[in-house]
């Protein structure tokens, strides 16, 4: 804010020079050339980057530079001089009402701002930095312009033995989908405690859903609004990854060792299309050794395209910072994903970074896939 006000003030240099070099060139020219028209420039650039106090007296310096002219030469009373000091009067007026208007403007947007910030944390709860062995990294951006919130969304809760992770993608963006999404992030809160296994949790979500669009769906877009859904268990003594896919991106793993893999998964049909029971659901598992990091994303990520319409690399950027930690990886992949689109995204885009820290013993269990269906539970 200081550095605003102060490139602020540095441009006031403008108005000012334009005024003096107008009124110093004016008594150089012949005497049939009249440049103080030219002073009604002054107040209307100082309009465009600074407040109505400011431009109020840029606007006053050039009505007096005005009257200076037509003194100098004598004409002050001149009907001709008396209109274009009347006019250079109104119009710098008419420049301090719009700076008025704009500021109102910009007040107005700040509140907007402040309550879509305070609507954002109220729905998606920023991530705690570490839960049990992990630790935790997370990003959104809004594909609507000045929005801080959309269609994607992620939760993760502490349970008994472990955590539990979603982040889930509903379809369209904005306004639109914060409905749908604010349903799907209560209902993963409320019964992630309450089901032994996931595929007991996405049954109960997707019936969530499916109850929800019954409701509140537009006729419009009948059968068109679904959420995908990626569903993870870690447990704090297994060094393992339990998931389950609802039509969303598999994650990334990445190894100390510079290696990154795609899990294989077995994704259900999306939230909402379909209202099905446990046995819809495959688990899919995988070894998540100490050291290692998972990089949950939304599809806003991988189809951000370029002004070529190329896709975002993601794996292949990914690789390329496979030892940095999640607050870092994160920091990277967003600079670069807006390097990529150019600074505007088509929709809305999350990630989540999980850091799995070495245990007590720095012991790693050999082995990269591991099948298993709940805390406490055999297959």
């Amino acid at each position: 804010m200081w550095q605003l006000r102060r490139s602020s003030h540095a441009l006031l240099l403008i108005p000012i020079v334009l005024i003096v070099v107008i009124t110093a060139v004016d008594q150089l020219v012949p005497e049939d050339i009249h440049l103080g028209p030219l002073l009604v420039i002054a107040p209307a650039i100082t309009a465009s980057f600074t407040g109505a106090w400011l431009t109020g007296v840029i606007g006053s310096l050039a009505v007096a530079a005005q009257a200076y002219i037509g003194w100098h030469f004598g004409v002050l009373f001149s009907r001709n001089v008396l209109v274009q000091i009347l006019a250079l009067a109104v119009l710098s007026a008419l420049s301090v009402v719009f700076c008025l208007m704009r500021e109102r403007r910009q007040r107005q947007l700040a509140q907007v701002r402040s309550v879509a910030e305070a609507a954002q944390h109220g729905l998606l709860w920023p991530l705690p930095e570490r839960m049990g062995p992990l630790q935790i990294a997370c990003l959104y951006l809004a594909a609507e312009d000045e929005a801080k919130i959309g269609g994607d969304l992620y939760a993760a809760t502490r349970v008994t033995g472990g955590v539990r992770i979603m982040i889930g993608d509903v379809r369209g963006k904005g306004l639109s989908a914060i409905g749908e999404a604010a349903l799907l992030l209560g209902a993963f809160r409320e019964a992630a405690h309450r089901h032994a296994t996931l595929p007991d949790l996405a049954t109960t979500l997707d019936h969530s859903v499916t109850r929800y669009l019954a409701d509140f769906e537009p006729t419009a877009e009948a059968g068109e609004r679904f959420a995908t859904m990626l569903l993870l268990e870690l447990p704090d003594d297994d060094h393992t990854i339990r998931m389950i896919s609802c039509g969303h991106p598999p994650p990334l793993l990445l190894s100390p060792n510079s290696t990154l893999t795609v899990p294989s998964l077995h994704p259900a049909p999306p939230l909402g299309t379909t209202e099905t029971g446990p046995e819809a659901y495959a688990i899919d598992a995988a070894s998540f050794e100490p050291g290692d990091t998972l990089l949950l994303y939304t599809d806003g990520v991988i189809e951000a395209r370029d002004r070529d319409g190329r896709f975002y690399p993601l794996e292949t950027r990914v690789a390329q910072w496979n030892r940095t930690g999640p607050e870092s990886l994160l920091h990277h992949i967003h600079r670069d994903l807006l390097s990529h689109t150019r600074g505007r995204l088509n929709d809305d885009a999350a990630l989540v970074a999980l850091h799995r820290h070495p245990d007590r013993h720095g012991h790693r269990r050999h082995g990269r896939v591991i099948h298993s269906s709940g805390f406490g539970h055999t297959p």
